[in-house]
């Protein structure tokens, strides 16, 4: 299937907060009309929560935002003031803030599972950092996903793959530093911190992974559990957070952080077993690279590229349906699968680059590939012309 079948639309997004949320609510406001109906939906279906619940949830949050993130609040705003003039005057702020904390708001009950890698390769005449990720999630949610490019004053541009109508998601920034998402299903929440994706949006504000950490600590750490594998040019940490303390895991002897979705080291929350194939993949994972190193040898891990690691990493289908690259599980309810795969790749002294395919990489159902630069000023990602 051609990506123009997919029909991803691409938002350029330019200004202040608020500027930036309006342009975001009226460019994608059908698609952010239809996600609101897909999470009422699944609210009532797995928590059994209304919407006039999520809403008063919803509430809590945006006191907290407005007070540790007001400039994300403000563009909500605009996000909910597009949707309005343009497709839904019903939609409101607080119709917003659902989206952008839903993760908490579902108290740890959606069945959601991704797997990410960062791999710090040194070779001869190379010195790359690779960000990768396999994003899955409900089916209905893949016709609604958007591209998108942020350019703020006084901040890196940001480029990501973005559910409309949520601030932040899975991408990169032109300091060269990226971020990709792991669910964790874990108690507590707290209403007094940070929805997951708006740290992973201020994490794409800093020049570094070390500014990013700090400036998720200064905030106090996450309002739910998740893991936010980031990386810059000089490498990756694992951010394990929840609201009752963070860990942060380091890459490998071989420069590999690899991750699924449940805890290696933080050990502070009630985290029951949930999805049987997340051992499963972080294993095999961390064994597909190392055949590529064994394969390669240290002279030759420079060959490894995006194109490579959608072939052998994450097209992989072992123990499927809980595979890498993600199946519907006839035995579940709830239809997950493989959304979209992004391969990030940042270099000292070259612009960042990513490569994104929709569907499941490897399948009769991938688009082609969408490749993109940032430079400090002009963003763009296009369709590859050859696959």
């Amino acid at each position: 299937m051609g990506s123009l079948e997919y029909g991803v639309p691409r938002v350029a997004l330019v200004g202040e907060p608020y500027e930036i949320g309006w342009q975001h609510g009226q460019q994608l406001a059908p698609q952010i009309v239809d996600q609101l109906r897909i999470y009422r939906e699944l609210f009532q279906e797995a928590c059994k929560f209304d919407w006039d619940t999520v809403r008063s949830v919803a509430g809590e949050f945006r006191e907290s935002i407005g007070r540790l993130a007001p400039h994300l609040l403000e563009e909500m705003q605009g996000i909910a003031d597009g949707v309005q003039a343009q497709t839904d005057p019903s939609v409101d702020i607080l119709d917003i803030v659902a989206l952008n904390a839903r993760s908490e708001i579902a108290l740890g009950q959606w069945d959601d599972g991704c797997t990410s890698l960062a791999w710090r390769i040194r070779a001869p005449e190379c010195h790359k950092q690779i960000l990768a990720q396999n994003w899955d999630w409900r089916e209905g949610v893949g016709k609604n996903l958007a591209i998108a490019s942020i350019a703020a004053p006084k901040k890196p541009k940001v480029w990501m793959v973005i559910e409309p109508g949520i601030v932040g998601k899975i991408g990169f920034n032109s300091a060269s530093v990226g971020v990709c998402l792991n669910a964790i299903r874990a108690r507590p929440i707290s209403t007094s911190l940070l929805p997951i994706h708006l740290l992973l949006r201020i994490a794409l504000e800093c020049e570094s992974v070390d500014s990013a950490i700090a400036s998720i600590e200064s905030l106090g750490g996450a309002a739910s559990s998740q893991h936010i594998l980031i990386a810059d040019k000089d490498g990756a940490r694992g951010l394990e957070l929840s609201p009752r303390g963070a860990f942060y895991l380091k890459e490998d002897e071989n420069g590999i952080l690899a991750h699924t979705n449940h805890f290696l080291e933080n050990k502070l929350v009630d985290e029951p077993p949930w999805l049987s194939g997340s051992p499963i993949r972080l294993e095999r994972a961390k064994a597909i690279c190392g055949e590529l190193i064994r394969e390669l040898g240290p002279d030759r891990l420079g060959e490894i590229d995006a194109k490579l690691l959608r072939a052998r990493v994450f097209s992989d289908t072992f123990n499927s349906p809980q595979a890498i690259c993600c199946s519907p599980d006839p035995n579940r309810v709830a239809r997950i699968q493989t959304l979209f795969n992004i391969v990030m790749t940042f270099e000292p002294g070259k612009s960042p680059t990513a490569e994104v395919v929709f569907g499941k990489p490897g399948s009769d159902n991938e688009s082609s590939v969408y490749f993109g630069e940032l430079e400090p000023e002009v963003g763009s990602l296009v369709q590859a012309k050859e696959v």
